[in-house]
């Protein structure tokens, strides 16, 4: 028996977080045992156990996935603490040690906000060097800087984080970051390089300056404890000297320009300025850092002359290199997603530069941007007077600080690669905020983008305080404006947003705490929550009281394909629909946290809501037969996913979609909320088939032509790049875009089969029902729960013979659903179990004159059966294609003998 995964609030050995109040977490792994007799925590302030100051003793009603710990904590301390485990069969064992560490709390700032007005318009320094006559045992240094900052001490950078204190709605909250350092006796140098960043850059969708500030600022304190307990600081004030930096331009979106300086420049006194010490705020987000080291796969000279790196990934982050060029030469590189006609292209990234320019001082060295990202596969360089090689370049992968928590493979090649640009959206797009795009003038937390994918998000990463600290700047944002915005933080976008997009308020924490199991979420969100369905119901109050709301502008199914507009961004189906169909889905998801949270009277209240939202819906949107009015993809699947369909039609709602997606070849048409939703939907109503071929289409629109296509990231659009390889439009055309990579929610949960309940979050108890297809032939998952690692893996023979191999963790439990048999489901403690079994229902087609044609030409080799024995089959009419071939055997198309059958299903035996 062992003890991993060792968590407070869902971090590993946390340092400086907020942390109010704590909970401990963690995995029992390579152990027989089933589940915990007993459990025992224990917190010490020392290492080895001698100052014990909170001990469960052998306690029976403790959780793996969480328990809290009734601690008075104090700033500034750190604590260590300990699990200890017995299971039911005996084994015992006892982790490895773990800490937090809190930061400044209530504590006031002595340190003060510093800059220099002599270089406002410059990326200054602040430098403070200064003496010390003694090591000390611990010394931290808590900081941040305006817009964002480096920190150095004697020369050398302190931590490994990038865009610090990260993107924050500045207005309301601040993040100081808290530093261990070793401080020795000695001559000592600090330095706080600030750069504009999103506070003070050129940012946001209306592209403004100075969006929270127009001055450079930072505060500090250094806190260095000796041997008896003594306390020295140094603090922020004004006997720093700063300077002008070597960073002299640095944007978001533009990129940055960097020219070491040899000569010493002219020292500054530093200003005592004002700044938001009551903002200030202990960091909620993990650091952004290199996560990944990327070597170019090659270096293109392209028809026009240039000379373009290609990383073989599209990815955020930035180029490092090295450079060996003589004083005063410029290196110029310019980022981009795609080539066209074999150039190097950028027109997509509409008005962001996104260059990097470097001025050689002579000196062989290593370079790299330092106050911005880019979102890219190719950078055209230029100014090299050398010969370049792809080892001299590395691309420095940049995201959040998340541990990958699953892993999902096919057979099927293609499938994988769409796996992996799904993971590989999440990562370009997690970088402290959860952003659209990481590469044109926008990369803006927008919120639809953020609550479709949430689900992915906690399949693929460990994402929980990353969804936490947006969930906070969301609520944040809204005490500010008194409503949701689109975007998070809102960068001037401050108009009240729409259904679905301003939804994240209530989808995401309820998420959170479905995958996590910690009702936590809920209590920092629930005011938000309610704030958000409240807001909707003043507008439904004002405009009638109807329960429903119809009025105001929607985003709608954005960017689905059955639009009647020309500018083909909003879907056909209908915005009131959509809007009150939301309403009725965040009012049922507020209610049920209220009743979690043990708040009957708002229980009742927002389930009475819901019930008056639902019945309005069935009374506008359902004939008296259950029959819905509206008739598009994606007007079904919310009907079905959110269970509002009077009772007794959803079954036929679901034979309508289906009759829907055959009447387009199965193909989808949706957008932004029906994309997410269909597959789901077809798989839990019996068409699961459909949803396989949705999955497995190869022309446009579907996930696999942009893989077809070299897509290497999830695109904005299914027709981002048309099949002639241009590009299909500059305007809002992203290549990373991680909304459509949904679909991977979707392969976990139904491919797969790993369901989280309601009824038991943080997957202590899952249903795990695979629902298999015979065009993907064998499906391994592993998932890194908050419970344990949940291990499915299926095959199904070319015999029609189905294998499944499952894994559910200590702790857990888990209803188990065999496919494609009447069996009664299995209910099964922690362990291992396999079972092989010839399904009741073949999953394998198995061809023949009773298939429907269009199925037969689907099927490579199917279809070279038919052309042998049907060579005009072209000439059926599309819309009798899903005939089988005995029927069209009937009709003017077919004239097969009783021969030429028999010997026609001998031949289909075989494909």
């Amino acid at each position: 028996m062992k003890i991993a995964g060792m968590q407070t609030n869902h971090l590993t050995n946390p340092l400086g977080y907020e942390i109010k109040s704590p909970r401990v977490s963690f995995r029992v792994e390579d152990t027989k045992a089933k589940t915990a007799e007993a459990i025992r925590i224990r917190v010490a302030l020392d290492t080895e156990f001698e100052d014990v100051i909170y001990d469960t003793g052998k306690a029976s009603g403790l959780a793996t996935i969480g328990t809290d710990l009734a601690l008075e904590l104090k700033p500034r301390t750190r604590y260590y603490w300990q699990a200890e485990v017995w299971g039911e069969n005996g084994e015992h064992a006892v982790s490895d040690t773990a800490w937090f560490e809190t930061a400044r709390m209530e504590e006031p700032w002595e340190g003060k906000w510093i800059g220099c007005n002599k270089l406002k318009d410059t990326n200054p320094v602040l430098i403070k060097e200064f003496i010390t006559d003694k090591t000390y045992k611990r010394s931290r240094i808590y900081v941040t800087g305006l817009g964002l900052y480096e920190l150095y001490l004697d020369g050398e950078r302190v931590g490994n984080e990038y865009l610090t204190p990260g993107c924050t709605d500045y207005n309301r909250w601040i993040q100081y970051q808290t530093y261990e350092v070793q401080i020795k006796n000695g001559q000592h140098k600090l330095e706080v390089f600030l750069a504009d960043g999103w506070y003070k850059g050129r940012f946001g969708l209306d592209h403004a300056v100075n969006n929270y500030g127009d001055q450079h600022k930072m505060i500090l304190e250094l806190v260095m404890q000796d041997a008896q307990g003594g306390e020295d600081k140094i603090l922020s004030d004004e006997s720093w000297k700063v300077k002008a930096g070597d960073v002299i331009f640095s944007n978001i979106y533009d990129g940055e320009t960097f020219v070491p300086t040899s000569d010493s420049p002219e020292l500054y006194d530093a200003e005592i300025l004002e700044g938001p010490t009551q903002r200030l705020t202990a960091r909620y987000g993990q650091p952004v850092i290199v996560k990944e080291e990327i070597t170019p796969i090659g270096i293109i000279h392209t028809p026009a002359g240039e000379t373009v790196i290609d990383m073989g990934q599209n990815m955020a982050g930035f180029l490092r290199f090295s450079v060996d060029e003589p004083k005063g030469v410029k290196i110029h590189m310019q980022f981009g997603e795609v080539l066209q006609d074999g150039n190097f292209y950028r027109d997509n990234l509409r008005t962001a530069k996104a260059e990097f320019t470097y001025i050689s001082d002579g000196i062989v060295k290593d370079v790299q941007p330092h106050f911005t990202y880019y979102g890219f596969r190719y950078v055209k360089v230029e100014g090299f007077t050398k010969e370049i090689s792809t080892e001299q370049f590395t691309g420095c992968v940049l995201y959040s600080d998340l541990e990958q928590t699953g892993w999902l493979t096919t057979n099927n090649d293609k499938v994988n690669q769409l796996i992996q640009n799904a993971m590989w959206g999440q990562k370009c797009n997690y970088v402290d905020i959860p952003t659209d795009c990481p590469q044109r003038d926008e990369r803006m937390g927008w919120t639809a983008d953020t609550q479709v994918f949430s689900g992915t998000a906690c399949f693929n990463m460990d994402s929980y305080n990353f969804l936490r600290k947006f969930s906070h700047d969301l609520y944040e944002t809204q005490k500010e404006y008194g409503h949701v915005t689109s975007v998070i933080p809102a960068f001037h976008e401050n108009d009240p947003t729409c259904s679905v997009w301003g939804d994240a308020a209530t989808i995401i924490p309820w998420n959170l705490y479905l995958y996590y199991g910690d009702i936590s979420i809920l209590k920092e969100q629930f005011e938000s929550m309610r704030q958000w369905v409240d807001y909707i119901k003043g507008i439904d109050e004002a405009t009638g009281g109807r329960r429903r709301w119809d009025v105001g502008f929607h985003f709608g199914d954005w960017l689905a394909l059955d639009g009647e507009g020309d500018d083909g961004f909003k879907g056909a189906t209908e915005d009131g629909y959509i809007a009150t169909a939301y309403y009725y889905h965040s009012a049922d998801i507020v209610a049920k946290a209220a009743k979690l949270l043990g708040r009957e009277e708002d229980a009742a209240s927002f389930r009475a809501l819901a019930e008056e939202i639902k019945a309005s819906l069935q009374a506008e949107y359902f004939t008296a037969n259950g029959r819905l009015a509206l008739t598009t993809q994606t007007a079904y699947a919310v009907a079905l996913y959110m269970d509002f369909a009077p009772e007794g039609s959803k079954e036929r709602i679901a034979d309508f979609l289906k009759e829907k997606l055959k009447v387009n070849k199965g193909y989808l048409k949706t957008g932004f909320v029906g994309t997410y939703l269909l597959n789901k939907v077809l798989s839990d109503y019996g068409n699961n088939e459909l949803a396989y071929k949705l999955l497995l289409n190869e022309e446009c629109p579907s996930w696999l032509y942009a893989v077809n296509m070299g897509a290497t990231t999830i695109w904005e659009r299914w027709d981002s790049i048309l099949p002639d390889g241009r590009i299909s439009g500059t305007e809002m055309n992203s290549l990373n875009h991680y909304s459509y990579g949904s679909v991977v929610e979707w392969m976990y949960r139904n491919m797969a089969g790993l369901r989280v309940e309601e009824a038991h979050p943080g997957f202590t108890h899952v249903t795990i029902a695979p629902q298999p297809d015979y065009r993907i032939t064998s499906c391994d998952m592993k998932y890194q729960s908050i419970a344990g690692i949940y291990e499915i893996c299926w095959n199904v023979e070319k015999s029609g013979e189905f294998q499944l191999k499952v894994t559910v963790p200590f702790g857990a439990s888990a209803k188990i659903v065999l496919p494609n048999t009447a069996k009664e489901p299995i209910e099964v403690p922690a362990g291992t179990y396999e079972y092989t079994y010839m399904p009741e229902v073949p999953i394998i087609k198995i061809y023949s004159s009773k298939s429907p044609l269009s199925e037969l030409l689907e099927n490579e080799t199917a279809m070279v059966v038919v052309e042998k024995f049907i060579p005009e089959w072209k000439a059926v009419p599309t819309g009798m294609r899903d005939m089988t071939v005995i029927m069209l055997n009937d009709t003017p198309f077919v004239n097969l003998t009783p021969e030429q059958i028999e010997a026609f299903d001998t031949h289909l035996k075989n494909c």
